[in-house]
């Protein structure tokens, strides 16, 4: 018996992908959703568990403090995917907007756009991260728009080159002979074109947000150390791993590399669905 396929995928390769995007998201929104309830008695000080190995009371251990390294983790991870969702979602937006304001406007604002492009992607993206984290008092607040104001240009550039296929199609050029504006073209004909693209470029844009804010955390210029989040504990970790103490960055490393490849595979995955002939790639 014969597979049916719908749009280029069989039907089992369809219910495989979906599965793994709804095991990914599980994971992801369960570390999200018990980090944010978690109360801070969970990670609380305990001098006498400190620098414990896992074990049966405590999974991941405890740190050199005595806090739950379980717990700790699970939080650290969970403040990291919140920034990371807020710091993608802008970032997602203005390159929505800045790719179809190039493509739709040309000329000065076209090159202005790509001139911006260039220059974010000309720096080294790690050092413009804490440049940027750095000038705006580090915390919270300065990781978030750090994050946001670097990881937009590649997304750009794609929903740009969507748009710039579509441009001269007949149903775009009839819209403007019956009098539709600029803006009311974009609106109504290209942002759903670029849609689905744009949607995988949001998702993709999790992991690195993710990584960027563990890596400049980790360094010294993100989150105060009062903070329980994964770059924190990694550089705490730093100084017992030569003691012995490999549990310490064992646990919360693991915790976000899962985070990060399950955020590509929900990308991966979700471009499968909607443009099945990537799948061929």
């Amino acid at each position: 018996m014969r597979c049916r396929r719908h749009g280029g995928l069989t039907a089992n390769t369809r219910v495989r992908v979906a599965v793994y995007i709804a095991a990914s998201a599980l994971y992801v929104l369960g570390i999200l959703v018990w980090g944010l309830k978690m109360p801070e008695s969970a990670y609380g000080v305990d001098y006498s568990m400190k620098l414990m190995a896992p074990g049966a009371g405590h999974i991941f251990g405890t740190d050199f403090m005595g806090r739950d390294m379980l717990c700790r983790c699970v939080k650290g991870l969970s403040t990291s995917i919140s920034i990371a969702a807020l710091a993608a979602g802008v970032s997602s937006v203005i390159a929505l907007a800045a790719g179809i304001a190039a493509a739709v406007s040309g000329g000065k604002t076209d090159s202005f756009i790509n001139w911006c492009i260039d220059l974010c992607m000309g720096i080294p993206h790690l050092i413009l991260l804490i440049l940027i984290s750095f000038m705006l008092g580090r915390g919270t607040t300065g990781v978030t728009v750090a994050v946001a104001l670097t990881h937009w240009p590649e997304l750009a550039r794609v929903v740009r080159a969507e748009v710039l296929q579509i441009r001269s199609a007949p149903y775009v050029q009839a819209a403007y002979k019956m009098g539709r504006t600029k803006g009311q073209v974009a609106w109504g004909h290209m942002i759903p074109h670029v849609l689905p693209v744009w949607m995988v470029g949001v998702v993709l844009l999790f992991p690195h947000a993710i990584m960027h804010e563990a890596s400049i955390t980790f360094l010294g210029f993100g989150l105060p150390a009062e903070e329980p989040a994964i770059g924190v504990i990694l550089s705490e970790s730093m100084q017992y791993i030569s003691t012995g103490k490999w549990w310490l960055a064992l646990f919360p490393g693991l915790l976000l590399l899962a985070a990060v490849m399950l955020f590509d595979v929900i990308g991966e995955n979700l471009k499968k669905l909607m443009d099945p002939g990537s799948a061929q790639e």
